[in-house]
């Protein structure tokens, strides 16, 4: 019998972890109308992860920064490994599992959303971080491997996708972010006719004669 090749191995555990990752529709939409939510009320969205995770976080931030599909509002989410100063700074001083931790401790407010990106769930930066969210009053969420691991365990919330290839992983982690900005941009009519919806886009830039000019971001 003749080996299967990378590509059919490839295809094949990619196939095998798809039927099971249906269940997370329901999931997926809830978290989008708490992120269009949160987001509208002036919220933001902190993303992290490592390597390729780090990746996904930084094509997920964009996304929701700058548009899925069609033409809307900025939307504020950090990928809080593209700070690279900040990153190395925290990371010299204090070590490298305090690299996001000390970051949501700065950035993340009480009903923000912390999203936590890793293959294995075993990464102590993220755990740390995952702690220094929830005793900042942050809904923390987590994408990663097969569970139980011990990030799902430290989140509110767990996408785990069931399959021991880690490359398959991340690859169904790109399909979430991209349901999630779906789910996200679904929501945000209802989100914006709310009470007191109307979001703050941009920022407030103060000029040498005192006046406040907004920037689209």
């Amino acid at each position: 019998m003749t080996a299967p090749t990378p590509l059919d191995a490839h295809l094949a555990n990619l196939a095998a972890a798809l039927p099971p990752f249906r269940q997370y529709e329901e999931l997926l939409a809830g978290w989008g109308e708490t992120l269009a939510r949160r987001l509208v009320d002036g919220g933001r969205l902190l993303v992290a992860g490592n390597g390729g995770s780090a990746a996904e976080a930084q094509h997920l931030t964009a996304e929701l920064v700058g548009k899925l599909r069609d033409d809307r509002q900025p939307l504020s989410a950090i990928a809080l490994h593209a700070e690279t100063s900040a990153l190395t700074a925290i990371g010299n001083d204090y070590g490298y599992d305090e690299v996001f931790a000390r970051q949501v401790r700065a950035h993340g407010r009480p009903g923000d959303i912390l999203l936590l990106m890793s293959t294995s769930g075993t990464s102590t930066n993220l755990l740390t971080a995952a702690q220094a969210g929830r005793d900042t009053g942050l809904h923390c969420w987590a994408l990663t491997g097969p569970t139980p691991n011990p990030l799902a365990d430290a989140c509110h919330d767990v996408l785990a996708v069931p399959s021991p290839d880690s490359q398959v992983v991340q690859e169904l982690h790109l399909v979430t972010s991209h349901l999630l900005c779906e789910y996200v941009e679904q929501a945000l009519p209802a989100a914006l006719a709310a009470p007191g919806a109307p979001v703050r886009a941009g920022v407030e830039v103060v000029l040498d004669g005192g006046t406040a000019q907004q920037v689209d971001a």
